[in-house]
C-alpha cells in the first residue's frame, strides 16, 4: 500500500491530481513562503470535484512559530476546515529554541480525533532525533512531510533512508517530499517508506502557474507502484 500526496492550489489540480491517481491533496492558498493556508471557501470547493482525501495547510505566516493569539485564529481555521470537509489538516510549529513547540501544537491537535500531517518544519530543529521523538507524543499524527535536510530530499536522503531502515514504525510515518525526484523513489521503497509528496514536479515546466498535469502525476503512481511491486516480488 503506498501514498501520493499532490499540493494543489484549487479545484481545478486537484480535479487533475485525481484523475493522475493521487490519493491525497495538501491544498494550499498560495506558495509564498512555502505553502500558506487557503481560504475554507477553496476547501469546500475543492471537497466538491474530488472524493479524493483532502488536507489543507494551517499556517499563516512565513516560519513556524506562532503565539497565542494565532493560535486561537488556527483553530478556529482548523474547525472551519473540517466543517467544509476536509479530511485532515497540515501543520507543524516550533518554539524559539527551534525545537517542536509540543504545547502549540497540542492545542491544535486537541485528542487527536482527526488525522494530520507534521510538515517539513521537522526539517528546521536543531535536534531532529528529539523532534521525531517529540511528534510521536502527539494524537492523530499519520505523516511526517520530511526531506532529511532543509535543503531537500537530494541531501536528505541519506538521513531518510537510515531512519527508515531503522524504524519500521518510523518508516510507515515517512513522507518523502521537498526536491523529491524520481531517482531517490527507488532507496526510498527498500528503504520501508511508502508514502510521497509531490509539487512542481506534477506541472509542466516544473512551474507552479501551471495546473496539475493529470499525465505527470499518473508517471509518478507508476513509478511508485513499479518500485513497491518490486519489493514485494523481487525477480
Amino acid at each position: 500500500m503506498s501514498l501520493l500526496e499532490v499540493i494543489a492550489l484549487h479545484a481545478a489540480d486537484a480535479e487533475r491530481a485525481e484523475a493522475g491517481g493521487a490519493d491525497r491533496i495538501e491544498l494550499v492558498g498560495t506558495m509564498d513562503d512555502d505553502g500558506l493556508s487557503p481560504e475554507p471557501r477553496v476547501v469546500e470547493k475543492v471537497r466538491r470535484a474530488t472524493s479524493i482525501q483532502v488536507r489543507p495547510m494551517v499556517r499563516l505566516r512565513a516560519g513556524f512559530g506562532t503565539d497565542g493569539g494565532e493560535a486561537t485564529r488556527l483553530k478556529g481555521l482548523i474547525s472551519a476546515y473540517r466543517d467544509a470537509g476536509a479530511d485532515g489538516v497540515v501543520l507543524g510549529y516550533l518554539n524559539g529554541a527551534n525545537r517542536v513547540d509540543l504545547e502549540v501544537m497540542g492545542e491544535l491537535v486537541g485528542q487527536g480525533d482527526f488525522p494530520w500531517t507534521f510538515h517539513r518544519a521537522i526539517d528546521h530543529c536543531l535536534d531532529v532525533n528529539r523532534a521525531w521523538g517529540d511528534v510521536l507524543t502527539l494524537p492523530g499524527l499519520t505523516q511526517v512531510l520530511t526531506a532529511g535536510s532543509v535543503r531537500g530530499v537530494e541531501q536528505g536522503l541519506d538521513d531518510l533512508v537510515a531512519r527508515a531502515k531503522a524504524d519500521q514504525g518510523v518508516a510507515r510515518l515517512i513522507m518523502a517530499g521537498g526536491g523529491l525526484a524520481a531517482e531517490h523513489v527507488p532507496w526510498l521503497v527498500r528503504a520501508g517508506v511508502r508514502a510521497f509528496h509531490i509539487g512542481s514536479p506534477a506541472r509542466p515546466g516544473r512551474s507552479f502557474k501551471a495546473y496539475v498535469d493529470a499525465d505527470l502525476v499518473a508517471s509518478w503512481r507508476d513509478l511508485i507502484e513499479d518500485e513497491v511491486s518490486h519489493v514485494r516480488h523481487p525477480a
